[in-house]
């Protein structure tokens, strides 16, 4: 009688940060500029790095498809999170609440892999400078990159196709503001501790050992950066390292608090706070913290007009 009287479920509810009808349009302002600076810094970073030859290498080929990443991450989720703001519609349907799931993983797994080779290209430039040209050669730097892509959408399909296929019954209600795994898996009918398990594992073999890397990549360029005899010059390349380290550390931070915690943790309560940090906020300030404030790119920031010009 119990499975008779439950509910298939054939769409959600987006519950988002709330239904207090006063703040609806202060939240829709606040992350609609978050969104507008959001795409600017990413676009004017892709701009740059296609038509200005000075920033053809290896760390900016990385940086341009991070940008990129960031542009399509942003877009999977803000736009219906604005939508939903200024109407007060917070419906999604099956399929569109799975395609988000789909897209959104694809993309936060691609961007672990993207800063680990981003960490690693930092590491071969200011460690082991006489072999960096060799080992990020053209052909390299592609494949890194094409293998972040792959990496990210294979690891995701598997999970994704097999929660679509699952039954999910009951309250409709999906507490947070896009659809995510975690507050999806609670809505699944019957046992689903074998599918978590499994999704749980691969959440760690794609999140955790990226993160150690990364890390340590960090670790080697720090003590590296120590060895600098000019004290002006260890202080500023500490304070890009810094910046990167600290951002980095936010990223997967969050997405360990997030998808890596257990229920029960007094932290893991505040998921769509922590969920914030890495959708919403490092895609805004990743073109900053990695290149907007660089020489290189102020520069090419002034030449952009005459290369547009150019090429028009």
């Amino acid at each position: 009688m119990e499975e008779e009287n439950k509910t298939i479920i054939t769409g959600f509810i987006l519950l988002g940060f709330g239904d207090q009808s006063e703040l609806q349009i202060l939240f829709f302002l606040l992350f609609l500029i978050i969104y507008f600076m959001t795409m600017t810094g990413n676009l004017l970073l892709v701009i740059l790095v296609v038509t200005d030859r000075h920033l053809h290498n290896p760390m900016y080929f990385f940086l341009g498809n991070l940008s990129c990443l960031e542009i399509c991450y942003t877009t999977t989720i803000m736009p219906r999170m604005l939508f939903s703001f200024i109407t007060g519609n917070r419906n999604i349907t099956f399929s569109g609440c799975f395609t988000q799931l789909y897209v959104f993983g694809f993309l936060v797994t691609t961007e672990t892999c993207l800063l680990s080779v981003m960490s690693y290209d930092r590491y071969l430039a200011i460690c082991q400078p006489l072999h960096y040209h060799f080992c990020m050669n053209k052909e390299a730097c592609i494949s890194l990159a094409i293998g972040s892509w792959l990496g990210g959408g294979f690891s995701v399909s598997i999970v994704v196709t097999w929660m679509a296929q699952l039954t999910y019954c009951g309250f409709n209600y999906i507490d947070h503001f896009y659809c995510d795994f975690v507050p999806l898996s609670k809505l699944i009918c019957g046992d689903a501790s074998l599918f978590i398990e499994i999704a749980f594992l691969l959440c760690t073999v794609f999140t955790f050992p990226l993160f150690m890397l990364t890390i340590a990549s960090y670790i080697f360029i720090i003590l590296a950066i120590w060895r600098i005899p000019s004290t002006f010059g260890r202080q500023k390349a500490f304070s890009t390292c810094s910046s990167h380290l600290i951002v980095v550390t936010i990223f997967y931070g969050s997405l360990m608090i997030v998808y890596l915690l257990p229920d029960d943790s007094l932290i893991r309560g505040s998921t769509k706070l922590f969920s914030l940090f890495y959708t919403i906020l490092i895609p805004m300030v990743n073109p900053l913290i990695y290149s907007l404030r660089n020489k290189e790119v102020k520069e090419a920031l002034k030449r952009l007009p005459q290369v547009l010009l150019l090429d028009l």
